[in-house]
Order: structure tokens, then C-alpha cells, then sequence
């Protein structure tokens, strides 16, 4: 006999859309089976029921017995060596066909009986195992949706306990119900066998020994033929018993091995949360959206493939794609009153969904499994191993190393792939050489014990007050595309530069160095190591408004500006080199942490897969204000030009008139002394009244010449 196909006892308690569906192909068969052995048994009752029929009712069966091979059975129905056997027993009865009666006695003992309990005992326990099922199947749905929907906020251990038992109750009989439902669907499989077999078995012996004295109808040929069809029933009877055994065996051990797990948040002591994982698979309840405030929450499986998350409802052969999860991001979320929520966010951010996980552990994996799959990390040919590798690097991200360099030989990729520069500030850090990096310490990068901030509250805001209107002018709302409202005019309306971007702050902290952009790298690897850590996978999405004076963080709900960092203090700023999503920047402020007058923070920044876009435009920025500053020192220096030449020019005036007055004076002086001459010889000269003024012009000007 082939081999005899079974249902999964191990898969019942996962209960997954497949094991459902192949479930279904089981119950489609012992309905036919079941429609074909009440034909049968008709068939054979006819036979008990009227000698007088005994021909009819032989060709009747002779007929069905070769129709056989026609039926199509979901499993089995390709059976060559039944078909055969079959189609052999056909062409004897037909020729006893013309036979007449048979014992009534014998009949009803070899024939009636096998298949009369077939029907009577075997199906209607499968009837009664599937209604048995379904109320159990129902019952545990029932018990799910209570738990799930447990007040979080409004918590009774009374009530948790009541429907936790329940849940473990119900659970329990379901997957004990199942169990016992597919032993008797998987030993159907091989009662049909015998139920075909053994009537047409005990039918041949009645009709061997009635005709006994015409024994030389029957050749030996059909007794040899007759035996081995014996010999094959109990073949079948004892494999059938063997399975059963192993089945049952497999029912018990289950049973004693799935009990931690009917409750349904299990122990993370006894099963500790799989970070390394890059497929999963298993049942979460989706929010969807029925009105403004209201949602619905629809139970259904959901199973990672590639870069995909498919969902699959119970009892559906194939799933559907639900979203892809490549690039996308991935946090924990407070939903309304239900636990163990957590968001996916498309790559482009058009797309969302917010599904809950039934426990702790599978809340936790479910984060961590799509956070490897939005890495790609299922490319590789070792996806585990690899996941497992980077989580490593990021728990030792945050422990300090001996050198730099060893702390970057891990996750970096070879030096010969490394590009040649970095995207970095006109201060000419692109100059420095990474092999004077390599000597460098963790402390001259990083400051040590220096706190990390998740939030998006600046820590110059909090330490220093007085620069806070420097930087964050909290409370002011910003058009971000430069428009002026209400008759004030923007501040960065006359800028020549206006580029909005939506960005989610990962955190930011204190370096010691801002002259290399593997200052920004590291701390994207602390800040994305603490993330992981602790946990924290809540980020604040703001508007990043890039303009010739400033960059500007703004609420996008309220529209009101967050932080400002000013642009010249913008000394550094870099894209990640792998992930190009992430993107930072350094901004040196007066005081600090640190004992020198000057301190550098680095900030850093998730976009939609746009870090290279936001550095190319800060450097734009920083360049257009360069020049922008080139051109006003130029028009100040020419205007100092113009001064001094306006104040030479004067000068020069001021000196030619003091000239023409001294030219004045020395007329006057020569013209006067004529006069004295001639009164020292006695001889009187009468002065006119204009010669008397210019003799006093004449004595004032001497005195302004001996002043001078």
C-alpha cells in the first residue's frame, strides 16, 4: 500500500491558515467518503435485503466498484493498486452476477456488519468530533477577544484572572479536541480501506461457501487473488494500529509540552524574547479605521516573506501582502486601551498600520524581526548570523574600546569600498586623513559620561537659558515656505534658499571633536545602540526647514518652531555611509559640559531615505551665506573706501582754502606796508574805509597763521 496522507498533529496548537486549509481538504474528503460508502452500503443492502435481486444487485455493485477510479477523492483518489484491486473484484462479482441467492446469514455477518459499523460507528464520530471542534474553536475565539480587549488603564486582576483561566480553559479543549479530530480524520484515511475491503472480503467467502459444490467455477487463481487481498487488509489493520499508537503517543506528549503555552502571555524567564530573528509568523489584531474616532480590530495571521508582511485570513489557501516593510520604520505605540501595540511606517511614510501582538514576548520579536527586515538583512546568505552580529555590535556600541579604530572594524565596510570623501562644512575637515583617526582615542571623540537626549528638547535649552532665544524661539509659529502672515515679516523671508524636509529626531549628545565627519558616525552608532537597548522606538517627526541663516525645526501640526540653530554653528554635518536614511550634524555653542568656553553637540536625524538630499542643501546654504558674506564685507570695504576718499576730499578742500587765505593775507600785508613807508618821510596818506577792512582782515589772518 502507499504511503497515507495525514494531518499535522504537531501544528494544531500554532492553528495557522495552512494547517485550516488542509484541515478543509481532509473534511471535503470524508465527505465523499462518506457519500460513496452510503452508496456502497446501499449497494450491499440490496443484496441482503432480496435473493431474488441477488443479480441486479451484484451488477449494481460489479458497477460502482469499476467507478472506482472516477471518483475524485482530494486525497487518495490516484490509488493505482486500490483502482486495480478494485476493477479485479469487479469482473468476479460480475461473473456471479448470475448467480442465484446467497445465505441471508452469511451476508449479513461477512458483508452487512464491516460496513454497517464503518457507517454507523466511524463517521458519525467524525460528525461529532467537527461539531465538537467548531464549539471549542469558537469558545477559544471568544475567550481571545475578551483578553485582548483587558483594560489597560482601568486593570482587575479579578477580571484579568477570570479571562486569562479562560483563555487557558478554552485553549486547552481546543487543541485537545483538535488533536483527538485530526487522529480520527488521518485514521479515516485507512478505515476507508478497510471498510471497502473487508465486506467485499467476507462477500467472496459467502459466495466460496455457497458455492461449494460448484467449487469449479471458483479457480485457484481467485482463491490466490482473494488471499493476498487478506493479507493487504491486515497489513493495513496492523499499520493502522501502529499509527494510531504513534499518534496517540504524540497526543500525550503534546499535551504535556504545549501547556506553558495555552496562557496566553507566557513566562519571558521560561521562552526569553529572539532579537536575531528575520522571519515570523503568527496571529496580531489590526486596527482599521471605521469612522473619524472610531476603529475596528480584525484578528488575522501575519507572516514576513522577503521584504514583505503578508496577512492571511483562517481558512484562506495563500496570503495577501499587507505592506512592504523594506526601509520602513518600526516603534512601539500607546493605542487607545489595548497592550502590546506597536506602528509600521512605509519608507515613503504614505502608509501605516498599527497592529497588536498578544504578549510581551511576541511584541518585543515582532519590533525587533521587522527592524532586521527593514535593514535588509534577509539578503544575505546567513540572515540570523548576521542579525545576531549587528545586535552584538550594537550592545558593545555603548561600552567604551581601547581605540576608535577597533570599534569601527566590525560594522564598517573594507577600506578599499569606503568613499574617498565625506559630505562635510566648508571648514576644511575634508582634508584630515583617516589615518591620523586611527590613533585617535574614544575621548577625543566622545565626551565621557556625556547623557544622551531622545527628546527634542535642545540641552542648551535647558542648561543655559540665556542662549535660549538664541536658538529655540518657542512658542512663535513658522511659515516654513517664507510667507509673511498677520503684517509681521518672517525672518528668513529674504532668503534666497527655502527647503522643507520631514525628519524624526533619534537623539543627540556632546562630542569633543568637530573637525571629522567620523564624529557624526560614531554618535549614530551610540545614539542607535542606546535606542536598542533601552528600547526606545518612539520618534518626534518634525519639519527640518533649511534657509541661507538658519536650520529651523518645526511642529508640523502646530507649525510652531521647535529649535533654530544657526547656521554659522553649523561647523559639520555628514550622511551616514550605509544607511542612507540617517543624517546628523555638529553645532558648536558657547559653554557647555565641557571646561572650555566652546562646546560641540551632534544631532542626529531619521529622513524618508533623503540624508544625502538635506547635507547637499546645508552645504548649499552654508555656501550661498558664504558668499552672501563675501559680497557684504566687499560693499563694506568699498564703502569705507568711498568715506576715506569723501574725508580726503575734504581735507584737501579745507587745505586749499586755508591757502587762498594765506595768498590773501600776504596781499594784504604787502599792500599796507606801502603806507608806513611814506609816513616815516612826513608825508600823510588818508586810508579809505575798504582799506581799513582789509587791513583788519589782514591782521586777523596773521593771527590765524601763527595759530596754525
Amino acid at each position: 500500500m502507499p504511503g497515507i496522507d495525514k494531518l499535522p498533529i504537531e501544528e494544531t496548537l500554532e492553528d495557522s491558515p495552512q494547517t485550516r486549509s488542509l484541515l478543509g481538504v481532509f473534511e471535503e474528503d470524508a465527505t465523499a467518503i462518506s457519500n460513496y460508502m452510503n452508496q456502497l452500503y446501499q449497494a450491499m443492502h440490496r443484496i441482503y435485503d432480496a435473493q431474488n435481486e441477488l443479480s441486479a444487485a451484484t451488477h449494481l455493485t460489479s458497477k460502482l466498484l469499476k467507478e472506482y477510479e472516477k471518483q475524485r477523492f482530494p486525497l487518495g483518489g490516484d490509488d493505482e493498486v486500490m483502482s486495480s484491486t478494485l476493477q479485479q473484484f469487479s469482473k468476479v462479482i460480475d461473473e456471479l452476477s448470475s448467480c442465484h441467492a446467497v445465505l441471508s446469514t452469511q451476508l449479513a455477518d461477512a458483508m452487512m456488519f464491516p460496513i454497517t459499523q464503518f457507517k454507523e460507528r466511524d463517521l458519525k464520530e467524525i460528525l461529532t468530533l467537527k461539531e465538537v471542534f467548531q464549539i471549542a474553536s469558537n469558545d477559544h475565539d471568544a475567550a481571545i477577544n475578551r483578553y485582548s480587549r483587558l483594560s489597560k488603564k482601568r486593570e482587575n486582576d479579578k477580571v484579568k484572572y477570570e479571562v486569562t483561566e479562560d483563555v487557558y480553559t478554552s485553549r486547552k479543549k481546543q487543541h485537545q479536541t483538535m488533536m483527538h479530530y485530526f487522529c480520527a480524520l488521518n485514521t479515516l484515511q485507512y478505515k476507508k480501506k478497510i471498510a471497502l475491503l473487508e465486506p467485499l472480503l467476507g462477500y467472496m467467502q459467502a459466495q466460496i461457501s455457497f458455492f461449494k459444490m460448484g467449487s469449479e467455477n471458483l479457480n485457484e487463481q481467485l482463491e490466490e487473488f482473494l488471499t493476498n487481498i487478506g493479507t493487504s487488509v491486515q497489513n493495513v489493520r496492523r499499520e493502522m494500529d501502529n499509527d494510531v499508537e504513534t499518534m496517540q503517543q504524540t497526543i500525550e506528549d503534546l499535551e504535556v509540552a504545549s501547556d506553558p503555552l495555552y496562557v496566553p502571555d507566557p513566562d519571558p524567564t521560561k521562552f526569553p524574547v529572539n532579537r536575531n530573528l528575520t522571519r515570523k509568523a503568527g496571529y496580531l489584531n489590526a486596527r482599521n479605521k471605521t469612522g473619524l474616532v472610531s476603529s475596528t480590530w480584525d484578528r488575522q495571521f501575519y507572516f514576513t516573506q522577503g521584504g514583505n508582511l503578508m496577512s492571511q485570513a483562517r481558512g484562506d489557501v495563500a496570503g495577501g501582502l499587507a505592506m512592504d516593510i523594506d526601509n520602513c520604520s518600526v516603534m512601539a505605540v500607546d493605542c487607545e486601551d489595548r497592550r502590546y501595540c506597536f506602528q509600521i511606517t512605509s519608507f515613503d511614510g504614505k502608509k501605516s498600520s498599527i497592529l497588536q501582538a498578544e504578549s510581551k514576548k511576541d511584541h518585543e520579536e515582532w519590533i525587533c524581526t521587522i527592524n532586521n527586515i527593514s535593514k535588509q538583512i534577509y539578503l544575505s546568505e546567513n540572515p540570523e548570523e548576521i542579525a545576531a552580529r549587528v545586535n552584538q555590535s550594537a550592545l558593545e556600541a555603548v561600552t567604551p574600546s581601547p581605540s576608535f579604530q577597533q570599534r569601527h572594524e566590525s560594522l564598517r565596510p573594507a577600506a578599499q569600498s569606503r568613499p574617498p570623501t565625506a559630505r562635510t562644512s566648508s571648514s576644511g575637515s575634508l582634508g584630515s586623513e583617516s589615518t591620523n583617526l586611527a590613533a585617535l582615542s574614544l575621548d577625543s571623540l566622545v565626551a565621557p559620561d556625556t547623557p544622551i537626549q531622545f527628546d527634542i528638547i535642545s540641552p542648551v535649552c535647558e542648561d543655559q537659558p540665556g542662549q535660549a532665544k538664541a536658538f529655540g524661539q518657542g512658542g512663535r509659529r513658522t511659515n516654513p515656505f517664507g510667507e509673511s502672515g498677520g503684517g509681521t515679516k518672517s525672518e528668513t523671508e529674504d532668503s534666497i534658499l527655502h527647503q522643507l524636509f520631514i525628519v524624526r529626531f533619534l537623539g543627540s549628545m556632546e562630542v569633543k571633536s568637530d573637525d571629522n565627519p567620523d564624529v557624526v558616525y560614531e554618535t549614530m552608532r551610540q545614539i542607535l545602540a542606546a535606542r536598542a537597548i533601552h528600547n526606545i522606538f518612539r520618534m518626534t517627526e518634525s519639519h527640518l526647514l533649511v534657509s541661507c541663516d538658519c536650520l529651523k525645526l518645526i511642529d508640523p501640526q502646530t507649525q510652531v518652531t521647535r529649535l533654530t540653530f544657526p547656521l554659522p554653528s553649523v561647523v559639520l554635518y555628514a550622511t551616514h555611509q550605509e544607511n542612507k536614511r540617517l543624517f546628523g550634524f555638529v553645532l558648536r555653542t558657547s559653554g557647555g559640559r565641557s571646561e572650555s568656553n566652546l562646546s560641540s553637540v551632534c544631532y542626529i536625524f531619521e529622513s524618508n531615505n533623503e540624508g544625502e538630499k538635506i547635507c547637499d542643501s546645508v552645504g548649499l546654504a552654508k555656501q550661498i551665506a558664504l558668499h552672501a558674506e563675501l559680497d557684504r564685507r566687499a560693499s563694506e570695504k568699498q564703502k569705507e573706501i568711498e568715506r576715506v576718499k569723501e574725508k580726503q576730499q575734504k581735507e584737501l578742500s579745507k587745505q586749499k582754502q586755508i591757502e587762498k587765505d594765506l595768498e590773501e593775507q600776504s596781499r594784504l600785508i604787502a599792500a599796507s606796508s606801502r603806507p608806513n613807508q611814506a609816513s616815516s618821510e612826513g608825508q600823510f596818506v588818508v586810508l579809505s574805509s575798504s582799506q581799513s577792512e582789509e587791513s583788519d582782515l589782514g591782521e586777523e589772518g596773521k593771527k590765524r597763521e601763527s595759530e596754525a
